[in-house]
């Protein structure tokens, strides 16, 4: 088994990839925030095309006040991943929400 070298553990839910247990624990927290109708629903692994190929974002959220949310869920953010997520935000007009605790 390869390790992660953040020491990230990626697991399987609801027929879906994670990367980290705390992408997951956004999952499950976005399920609920769905179920007490805060959330109309949301996407996971959306890609965004960017120059020289994709930016996967974990999630969109799309609230029921008509908002909707780019959500990227960092346990370490990196050099490369910072510079990733500037160049979307230069690209598309919107932010990126970075989560790094749930």
């Amino acid at each position: 088994m390869i390790r992660h070298k953040f020491k990230a553990k990626p697991l399987n839910a609801d027929g879906k990839h994670f990367a980290s247990k705390l992408e997951h624990s956004y999952y499950e927290q976005l399920k609920l925030r769905k179920m007490a109708g805060d959330v109309l629903f949301f996407l996971t692994q959306v890609p965004i095309a960017i120059p020289g190929g994709k930016y996967i974002i974990d999630f969109v959220e799309f609230l029921t006040n008509g908002e909707v949310i780019f959500t990227e869920v960092k346990g370490f953010p990196t050099a490369m991943g910072k510079l990733k997520i500037k160049q979307v935000e230069e690209l598309y007009p919107f932010k990126i929400n970075i989560v790094t605790r749930v």
